[in-house]
């Protein structure tokens, strides 16, 4: 199954690379073929009839062929397990296993605590202002009636 596999790829990439070289060598419908080589149409590589009948059905043979296998490869990558298609990259990538501690070994069961901050002391720490005004005392309320 994986030879023909294989085989259905490179009919395709043949036929790809058949396609763009006959669209390359087409000719658009101003130019002959043979007019491009300074002679008439009766005198062209591809006879009497022009290049254009031998090119086109070259070329819708060829886009036939690549549609051919572009279904085989459709059906064969939907049918075939993943694993053996060739799936991601990550696909073989194993975890590795943390072992489990043993008996003897100390599991930490608090967090330590932070360092503690340095103390500042008292006397680089300015004072505050005295002459700041105190606060107003609010109106006591009028008495009830």
């Amino acid at each position: 199954m994986n030879v023909l596999f294989n085989l259905i790829v490179v009919v395709q990439v043949v036929s790809a690379l058949a396609i763009i070289g006959l669209v390359l060598v087409q000719h658009g419908k101003g130019a002959d073929m043979g007019a491009a080589f300074g002679s008439g149409a009766s005198g062209s590589l591809f006879g009497a009839s022009g290049s254009s009948n031998f090119l086109s059905k070259s070329t819708a043979v060829a886009a036939a062929i690549f549609f051919a296998s572009t279904l085989g490869l459709a059906y064969f990558g939907s049918n075939r397990p993943h694993a053996s298609v060739g799936g991601g990259v990550m696909e073989n990538v194993t975890v590795p296993v943390k072992k489990a501690p043993a008996a003897g070994d100390a599991i930490p069961t608090t967090v330590p605590a932070p360092a503690a901050a340095p103390a500042v002391p008292a006397a680089s720490v300015p004072a505050a202002p005295q002459d700041v005004p105190a606060p107003a005392a609010a109106p006591a309320p009028a008495p009830a009636k």
